[in-house]
């Protein structure tokens, strides 16, 4: 008896919450880094090659996964299940003895690649399920991703002291969940198109056709700005309670927070997106975060309840554009190469967040605090450029 998937309305919150759960390794690392290094003796190991692993683990992991199409060419539950076994066994090798800077860089760039196989696999499970409206559904998925990456800073908060060792238990347990429960209750949806072969020459036909290309520039330019943006909010708190001493510590709880308001804005875009469009939405978004940067100068200047306001919505405009480029390259990638197109597209995004945080990491310590963020300002200005003009009418 041949059976028919579950609808849409009832797989996307499967999903969600399978993200969710999955993407909390992905900060992990730097959640725990402090009491990590030092039980471990490590202490002076950088935040920003911490991270730097862990995404370019995701590179060569959507690399490897976009060459030879895997998203496309089997079952994206069961690839999805298998990467989050993977990953949260690699996460939880930050418990293992004995650590040197070199396992603890290899781990988190195990973490990474696997992560290739639960980020983007999990956008191309959406599609497979949405004919129409994706941006709205994207919106939720990305949603998922923001709260993933801001949890292990409230985990870090609510077992403080010394509780490290819980935020990396609790973390892998919720990705091996996560997986398990995608796998189990979310079969191929009906708009699969599966891959028949390997195609390599896919990975580069997609960015001959120009619609493509415009949104995966957009793309490009808002990944320039949002993880180095997301690695150092706790400095930039720091350097606020420096110049403020009356604000008290600025701790996790504050990063949770700036972080974590990005998954309601990513939803609101989502509904946004269904009125006036995926690429006026994504404009919008990275036009505040344009300015932003361009004005943080100023916010280091500012009272604490300005100064906490301006980075809430910051921290709401700087991803909210992320899941409408996705649904751009989405609509713009060939059906058959749907996945591999989507990967690829994450894997350069996050090769450019590398080059992002390692020039942020360099040259932070030369400039005056005000002027940190001017850094990241190139990236929305890229993607505002790339995006001038609309190249077909829109679905939202």
């Amino acid at each position: 008896m041949k059976t028919f998937p579950p609808p849409a309305s009832r797989v996307l919150p499967l999903v969600v919450a399978a993200q969710f759960a999955c993407t909390s390794l992905w900060f992990a690392g730097n959640a725990v880094l402090p009491g990590l290094l030092h039980e471990a003796r490590l202490v002076g190991t950088p935040l920003s090659t911490v991270v730097s692993a862990v995404q370019f683990g995701f590179i060569v992991g959507t690399l490897v996964f976009a060459l030879f199409a895997l998203a496309d060419r089997m079952s994206p539950s069961k690839l999805f299940l298998l990467c989050a076994i993977a990953g949260s066994l690699f996460n939880a090798g930050l418990l293992l003895p004995g650590q040197t800077t070199t396992t603890l860089l290899v781990l988190r760039f195990a973490v990474g690649f696997f992560l290739a196989g639960i980020y983007p696999v999990g956008m191309k499970i959406a599609a497979d399920y949405t004919e129409g409206g994706l941006g709205r559904a994207l919106g939720y998925l990305v949603g998922a991703l923001v709260l993933g990456t801001a949890l292990p800073h409230l985990l870090r908060l609510l077992a403080a002291g010394e509780g490290w060792r819980g935020v990396v238990l609790a973390t892998s347990g919720l990705a091996l969940s996560g997986g398990v429960l995608l796998w189990w209750r979310v079969p191929d949806g009906p708009f699969r198109r599966p891959g028949s072969r390997l195609q390599p020459g896919a990975v580069w036909q997609v960015f001959r056709d120009r619609p493509f290309r415009a949104a995966a520039l957009g793309y490009f330019g808002h990944m320039w700005e949002l993880y180095t943006f997301w690695a150092f909010v706790p400095l930039w708190l720091a350097a606020y309670a420096q110049r403020h001493p009356g604000s008290g510590l600025l701790g996790p709880g504050w990063a949770f927070g700036i972080i974590a308001v990005g998954a309601p804005a990513c939803v609101a875009g989502g509904y946004l997106a269904q009125r006036v469009g995926s690429r006026r939405t994504a404009r919008l978004a990275l036009a505040i975060s344009g300015a932003c940067c361009l004005l943080s100068p100023l916010l280091l200047a500012l009272p604490l309840w300005a100064f906490g306001a301006l980075m809430a919505l910051w921290g709401m405009a700087v991803v909210a554009d992320s899941p409408q480029f996705s649904t751009l390259v989405a609509q713009q990638a060939p059906a058959a190469t749907k996945g591999t197109a989507l990967t690829l597209v994450t894997c350069l995004g996050f090769a450019l967040t590398i080059v992002s945080l390692q020039a942020f990491a360099a040259l932070h310590p030369q400039l005056d605090a005000r002027y940190w963020f001017w850094l990241l300002a190139p990236g929305p200005l890229l993607g505002l450029w790339a995006t001038r003009r609309a190249p077909a009418p829109e679905v939202g």
